[in-house]
């Protein structure tokens, strides 16, 4: 291990993932089962992704953020499945600093985006239904890519603000992160300097980038309840209906597992945050494409005829 001196205190340059390293038996079922997971993921998204491309009917602004959508699912679990993959089979599974940081900044950029992504999916909806007759106004491919675009630079700038903090802070012995991949919470947790900008700042940022958010996406589906209770035909409620249940599935799986991930003290943390640090990075990508997109008539239709 490589380490320097400093101030009779050992600066640790790697850390050793300790997720795996207490799972004495059923390695072998882990991997597997988070190959398949992530062959999963990686097949339905990219499926999707193929389908909205190809086919003209579905380029309208809701296809297009499931697109992004999916395309963001395929670069987030991307970025630590395969390095757990690696990391059950290795007796120390050990990551250097800068590839902890690394690991760190892609995922926060990827799930600030993904939930400003979701924010723009909820306000599509709300117009869509809510606003039918300046729909195609207000939700223009200008905008739509104007929405898009923003959702990416709010999870640079987000991920940039942390992974410089994380870059000021020490590590020092013992140099075991209690979790299967790097993340802002165990990151906290280990150092053996003064964290209490890095935790102010996550729990400010959380405020924004969380729950800011996620009441917006709520009170956009109070409108567009209204909306379809008000509507008097029932065949286009019910399709909006279905549409709106999957979003708000998703919303709710999405924001309920982050908001308990980042905004409590990292000294709180413990091995129930692992399991939820897994439902969050991996089982929501994994899921996205069978509760949004591929129990949709108009996906499915697609696919038929991108196939057939």
């Amino acid at each position: 291990m490589n380490t320097s001196y400093s101030e009779n205190q050992t600066t640790v340059k790697e850390f050793i993932l300790l997720g795996f390293v207490y799972i004495k038996q059923g390695k072998s079922f882990l991997f597997i089962l988070l190959l398949t997971m992530y062959t999963i993921c990686l097949l339905g998204n990219s499926l999707i992704i193929a389908v909205v491309l190809l086919n003209q009917t579905l380029h309208t602004p809701m296809y297009f953020f499931l697109g992004n959508l999916s395309f963001l699912d395929v670069c987030y679990i991307s970025v630590t499945v395969p390095k757990m993959l690696a990391d059950i089979c290795a007796e120390s599974p050990t990551i250097s600093i800068m590839g902890c940081v690394a690991q760190m900044h892609f995922l926060v950029t990827l799930e600030t985006t993904e939930a400003f992504l979701l924010v723009s999916m909820a306000l599509d909806r709300y117009f869509a239904i809510c606003r039918p007759l300046r729909y195609t106004r207000l939700m223009s491919k200008w905008t739509c890519l104007q929405m898009a675009g923003a959702s990416w630079i709010c999870g640079f700038i987000h991920a940039s603000l942390h992974t410089t903090l994380a870059f000021h802070l020490s590590y020092c012995q013992p140099n075991g992160i209690s979790h299967f991949f790097c993340d802002i919470p165990p990151l906290l947790s280990i150092s053996c300097s003064d964290t209490s900008v890095n935790q102010t700042a996550v729990l400010i940022t959380g405020v924004f980038v969380g729950i800011c958010p996620f009441f917006l996406i709520l009170l956009s589906y109070v409108f567009i309840l209204h909306a379809i209770l008000t509507n008097q035909q029932r065949k286009q409620s019910h399709k909006a209906v279905s549409t709106c249940v999957s979003h708000l599935t998703v919303v709710i799986l999405y924001y309920g597992s982050g908001i308990f991930t980042y905004l409590r003290p990292s000294t709180s943390y413990s091995e129930r945050d692992e399991l939820v640090g897994v439902l969050y990075n991996i089982l929501t990508p994994t899921l996205n494409p069978l509760i949004y997109s591929l129990r949709n008539k108009e996906v499915k239709l697609a696919m038929r005829r991108l196939m057939f």
